[in-house]
């Protein structure tokens, strides 16, 4: 296993993110294979655990916090954060880590965020009347914090913002960096700025939410080319392997054959050649025409309408490349009051967005592009039909 240093610890660079765990059908969390790939990571030597507070429905702490129990408390490191970016009155500080520290089952977490410090959230973590920084700066006195930190979807400007207050305070800094966000999302100006600060960077998204997995058959066959023994989701970590800034790179896996690819592609270090990181680059170029949502799924929390956006855009982008089955047959399933036609442009959605998605527009775009859609106008008349028939006309 491939580790890497941070002050006292040695940490392996591959974390365990715990936002995208297998779940039965029922959406409960498939706690036996949980286990399995936990187990397997232990083996390999991976001893860093990332969850959060609103993960899978806040079941996310607890699920990982009894596995990793069954462990000794030295084998592993134990990191969540702190939901500012939802905040509302019930989310007092010392209420929130309280109810963090017995869901986990610990006495104290080794690394602690600031969750989503970004644009619309910053005012929240700086408000001394609240008393975010002022409460977590007393768990780190007690030992109940061994390392303070945060992570950010804002841009590069906010980020500047919040370390020119909390810089010195911050121990790390979690960003969302891959080979498509180096230049789509700044991630490369970030990263610089982070280590200009001296302040070691935590990876999220390294695979953009399984996009950077699942390229096209043709960016895939020539990745191949250069590497048959890699998967493709292996290039997006070995790009983000070259960064000695980089300590940890969190991914979100959700079974076990994704568990058992990583460790594989974190077992050693194999350095990208100038032309490979070209051919990533060009790559990225070529799929900045798509929608970039993460399915981080802040959005849907206060949708009025209850829409599930992330798999709307999803759709969406499929879409736009061309019109498949899959997608449509996904969309009849929904109900009138679910199709992207539903939204009311609140733009609440557009607020939260840590890719700054402006998703009522996108939403609007989907419904005329769906309109010109052979089969889903065929759809359209079917459902008009039944529902004159109840109707009684």
């Amino acid at each position: 296993m491939i580790t890497r240093r941070f002050k006292e610890d040695t940490l392996s660079l591959l974390g365990f993110g715990t936002m995208r765990l297998p779940v039965h059908e029922n959406g409960k969390i498939d706690e036996r294979q949980v286990e399995k790939m936990v187990a397997l990571a232990m083996e390999a030597g991976v001893n860093y655990y990332d969850t959060a507070y609103p993960y899978h429905g806040g079941e996310s702490e607890v699920v990982i916090g009894r596995i990793l129990s069954k462990y000794p408390r030295q084998s592993y490191r134990l990191a969540t954060k702190y939901p500012g970016h939802q905040i509302v009155e019930k989310y007092d500080p010392k209420a929130i880590f309280e109810e963090q520290l017995e869901k986990c089952g610990v006495e104290y977490f080794d690394y602690y965020l600031l969750h989503n410090v970004y644009e619309n959230s910053m005012h929240i973590y700086t408000d001394e009347a609240i008393g975010v920084m002022e409460y977590f700066r007393e768990q780190k006195r007690l030992g109940k914090i061994k390392h303070l930190g945060f992570s950010s979807h804002g841009r590069l400007e906010n980020l500047k913002e919040f370390l020119d207050i909390y810089g010195d305070e911050m121990e790390f800094c979690q960003i969302q960096l891959n080979y498509l966000d180096w230049t789509l999302q700044q991630a490369k100006e970030k990263y610089e700025l982070l280590t200009g600060r001296g302040i070691p960077v935590w990876v999220m998204e390294p695979v953009r939410g399984g996009k950077l997995a699942a390229l096209g058959e043709g960016d895939a066959e020539n990745l191949k080319k250069l590497r048959p023994q890699e998967s493709v989701a292996a290039w997006a970590f070995r790009f983000l392997q070259q960064f000695p800034n980089v300590v940890m790179i969190l991914s979100g896996m959700s079974d076990v054959e994704q568990m058992k690819d990583n460790l594989i592609t974190f077992a050693e270090e194999k350095t990208l050649s100038e032309e490979e990181n070209e051919l990533l680059l060009t790559i990225a170029d070529s799929m900045k025409k798509s929608v970039p949502c993460t399915a981080c799924r802040y959005c849907c929390d206060d949708c009025p309408m209850g829409l599930d956006i992330p798999k709307m855009l999803a759709t969406y982008n499929e879409i736009v490349i061309a019109p498949s089955t899959n997608a449509v047959m996904w969309l009849d399933s929904l109900a009138e009051g679910k199709l992207p036609a539903a939204c009311i442009k609140c733009g609440k959605c557009s607020k939260i967005c840590p890719q700054g998605i402006e998703v009522p527009e996108v939403l609007s775009e989907f419904a005329e592009r769906l309109a010109q859609i052979p089969k889903w106008a065929d759809i359209c008349k079917e459902r008009e039909a039944v529902a004159k028939k109840r109707r009684g006309e």
